[in-house]
């Protein structure tokens, strides 16, 4: 986890336990008075009122933080929903995401299934044709890159190695020679 993730991380809790405290303070308030837990105007409503009057800041801030992606899943979340006696409410009480995790079906072992040798390959064969047309090719420009790159590649390597095999067989004539 890098010291990022645990800024992040760390900087949730102390809203969320903020957001505790001022829940508990503005549901105890006991004349009833309009004045939120930090000191600010509350409208007829009850949501905060900003300097000017204008809309629920605190909620429109909440609310873009929720909705922002955070840019990785949990893989735990992904573990804990597969694993066999948890529920959905299981995972969003760990922390975990609201990604959704399919189920894979389970292979059905019949006695439909052909035991044919010709058959399996050609199911085989298929498979195959249906994986190539999955495929994304590259164009001829990409090609012809690709090879090009290859080839000075092969040639830079291979031309190092002969060097250092020419500087080895001067090296052990000279010593030994």
């Amino acid at each position: 986890m890098s010291k990022r993730d645990r800024a992040a991380r760390a900087k949730d809790a102390a809203e969320d336990a903020a957001s505790a405290v001022d829940e508990l303070d503005v549901s105890d308030a006991p004349d009833g008075s309009d004045m939120g837990a930090d000191g600010s105007d509350k409208g007829a409503d009850g949501s905060n009122k900003g300097a000017d009057g204008s809309g629920d800041t605190s909620t429109k801030a909440a609310a873009d933080n929720e909705l922002r992606p955070s840019g990785k899943r949990s893989g735990r979340a992904r573990r804990s929903a597969s694993a066999p006696g948890t529920s959905d409410d299981d995972t969003a009480s760990e922390g975990g995401t609201a990604v959704a995790v399919k189920e894979r079906k389970k292979k059905k072992t019949s006695s439909a299934e052909s035991r044919n040798p010709f058959v399996r390959i050609w199911v085989f064969l298929q498979q195959v044709v249906a994986e190539l047309k999955k495929v994304i090719w590259p164009t001829q420009r990409e090609m012809i890159t690709y090879t090009v790159a290859v080839l000075v590649f092969v040639v830079v390597v291979t031309a190092f190695v002969f060097g250092i095999d020419l500087g080895f067989a001067k090296g052990v004539l000279w010593l030994f020679g």
